[in-house]
């Protein structure tokens, strides 16, 4: 059986590879209004597998995450985006993406990965397929670069069927309405755009189309999906 959290945690090339609610608790803590997604997305990309399919191109996202609780930080990010929306949806004040990073109240315990999906698998899977098809949609992943990835996965300390997963992902496009398909919650959705934004040049035209149907896909609203694609920014 995969084991879904450990194998996100390897992509994601968190440091922290046991429980997800403890690896983001101390990221969760220390966020606030000014730091917070800064914290998330500053410096370069640097580890796991997405950081291996990213290397060599221009990235500036996800540092941050790698170095601060991983899944946790990611899901603590998105479900605060969310409850923001939520909030000012009922009250119409001006920008959401002011205060996105102000995750400190954000419970670790209600991370939307920890919710199995509407497929009824780990949602983390879920997570693993958005970004590896962000990473690749700009078709720079050759078969010479495919062959590289693999030999990198076989070195990931991974059991065999979540190996065998990987390179299913590698070796295949994917279904973007099937992924789609995975979201249980609207929180699930927040989660799992902002997984794909980690790993794409939103200045690429290709990968800027891939984020766009995929957020059609998800029914993402505009309001939303603005403050997400402002955390890798900030």
């Amino acid at each position: 059986m995969i084991d879904a959290k450990r194998l996100l945690e390897q992509v994601l090339g968190s440091a922290a590879l046991g429980d997800v609610q403890e690896a983001g608790r101390g990221f969760i803590e220390r966020l606030d209004s000014t730091q917070g997604s800064k914290a998330f997305a500053g410096g370069a990309l640097a580890g796991g597998l997405l950081g291996l399919m990213l290397s060599g191109r221009r990235r500036r996202m996800g540092g941050g995450l790698l170095g601060y609780g991983g899944a946790a930080a990611l899901g603590a990010l998105a479900l605060h985006a969310y409850q923001d929306y939520q909030r000012r949806q009922a009250s119409r004040p001006e920008h959401l993406a002011q205060s996105i990073g102000d995750s400190a109240g954000v419970d670790s315990r209600a991370l939307p990965h920890l919710r199995p999906g509407a497929d009824g698998r780990p949602f983390e899977l879920a997570l693993v397929r958005a970004m590896v098809g962000a990473a690749k949609a700009d078709g720079h992943i050759d078969a010479d670069e495919q062959r590289r990835l693999f030999a990198e996965v076989e070195r990931l300390n991974l059991d065999a069927e979540s190996k065998a997963y990987v390179f299913d992902l590698l070796a295949h496009d994917v279904d973007l309405d099937a992924l789609a398909g995975a979201v249980a919650t609207p929180e699930q959705g927040a989660e799992l755009y902002l997984a794909a934004r980690l790993a794409i040049d939103i200045d690429e035209p290709v990968e800027r189309a891939f984020l766009e149907a995929l957020a059609e896909s998800l029914k993402l609203p505009a309001e939303l999906r603005g403050a997400l694609d402002a955390a890798p920014r900030s």
